[in-house]
């Protein structure tokens, strides 16, 4: 009974390992492993490619140029017993694709977009949204570019897309009027450009 124990656990262990050997690509001698796709740079830089609801998807023409995670707050004032939103602040770190590089930026009222680098700006206006796919966060959106500014990062910017977010919902607190408060919030911004 120990050596059929010993067989079947050692032939368990063959299969386990074949099939870890499988799904990482790995070879053994002799074999060459099946070439992985590569992840464009704007995904390898976010992990993944992000999913992006269809509502979300700018027009035909329009081409990714850069990438951004964002970290901030969602700015809310109390106005009539309810909070609404006053403006985001949040600072940006990503890349620009073309030419490959680091980027920065800041996110504030507009909502405006501006490069801490090359001091292009891009302020958005007529938000399309769609559901956070984590609760309790703001909703993703697709922006269309109202204005531009300079020729770097932002100028010529069409479209704008805020994915992935987390957090940043109003508080459902009563307030009262003259209140303030700031609620953490993080985001993929994605920013395009016609072809």
């Amino acid at each position: 009974m120990t050596t059929r124990t010993v067989k079947i656990s050692a032939g368990v262990g063959a299969v386990a390992l074949a099939l870890v050997a499988v799904t990482t690509g790995a070879s053994f001698a002799g074999e060459t492993p099946a070439p992985r796709a590569a992840l464009a740079p704007a995904d390898s830089f976010l992990g993944g490619a992000p999913t992006v609801p269809a509502t979300l998807v700018p027009p035909a023409g329009n081409v990714l140029t850069s990438v951004f995670k964002a970290k901030g707050v969602q700015v809310y004032g109390c106005g009539t017993g309810t909070w609404t939103l006053t403006e985001p602040a949040a600072t940006l770190a990503g890349l620009n694709l073309k030419p490959l590089r680091p980027a920065t930026a800041l996110h504030f009222r507009g909502p405006s977009w501006e490069s801490d680098e090359d001091g292009t700006l891009v302020e958005g206006t007529a938000p399309v949204s769609a559901p956070s796919a984590t609760p309790n966060s703001i909703p993703q959106l697709l922006v269309t570019a109202k204005l531009t500014r300079g020729t770097g990062v932002f100028g010529g910017v069409t479209f704008i897309q805020r994915l992935d977010t987390a957090g940043g919902t109003a508080p459902t607190t009563a307030c009262a009027a003259g209140d303030t408060t700031a609620v953490p919030y993080k985001a993929v911004y994605r920013f395009f450009k016609k072809s």
